[in-house]
């Protein structure tokens, strides 16, 4: 079983030289920590930042960089910071390769829903919504279950949605799958976790086709 740093670092083999990438709140952002260090990345951040680096070790945070989740970042050569509609023009105008968010339910069909948990105070979408309608690629980085043990990858989701039929491939503590027309398709499993152990955590439907092998991190 994967923690949220395994999961990173299993996404960051997803990310492929020269993609201009944008990195949700939570564990997305631990995605740059684990990126190849032979390939070109560009992280981008709808704060207003284009050439995000690795967080900053202790000690030499600067306050005043920071990204979308209010976190310290570090910038690496030839980085660039704007105001929020050149960002957000960037992302309507799809030239964002990849998108990598958290999630707190996913559907069978590609539905998300990452924002709101009604009765719960919530200061607003952000840019999850722009963000999910304009990629054509989007992965999510989540936790199989919730804290109660349900499963957080449904038939379809309860909560309000953020977009519809959009979630390309989804990264969870226990498994890599793809989102199909069948619906999710199991590709790997994570070390120590049995294909049961998966399909007894996922209420949508799953299917497998041939070896699922042992997650590489």
């Amino acid at each position: 079983m994967l923690d949220k740093n395994g999961i990173a670092k299993r996404i960051a083999q997803e990310v492929q030289d020269g993609f201009y990438v944008n990195l949700g709140i939570g564990i997305p952002t631990l995605v740059a920590n684990y990126v190849r260090n032979d390939i070109e990345v560009e992280f981008q951040s709808e704060n207003g930042v284009l050439g995000m680096g690795p967080f900053p070790f202790e000690g030499e945070e600067d306050a005043d960089v920071i990204n979308a989740g209010k976190q310290t970042i570090t910038t690496l050569p030839g980085a660039s910071f704007f105001d929020s509609a050149l960002s957000f023009s960037m992302i309507r105008g799809q030239h964002v390769d990849l998108t990598i968010l958290g999630a707190m339910e996913v559907a069978q069909n590609g539905d998300i829903a990452n924002w709101k948990i009604p009765g719960r105070m919530v200061k607003g979408m952000g840019g999850a919504m722009d963000l999910v309608a304009s990629a054509e690629n989007i992965i999510v980085a989540m936790m199989h279950t919730n804290k109660r043990g349900d499963s957080k990858l449904l038939k379809q989701c309860s909560l309000p949605l953020t977009g519809v039929g959009c979630v390309k491939k989804i990264v969870t503590n226990l498994a890599v799958l793809e989102v199909t027309n069948k619906g999710f398709k199991l590709l790997e499993r994570a070390p120590g976790v049995s294909v049961e152990e998966i399909i007894s955590a996922t209420e949508g439907d799953l299917f497998i086709e041939g070896e699922v092998l042992e997650m590489k991190i």
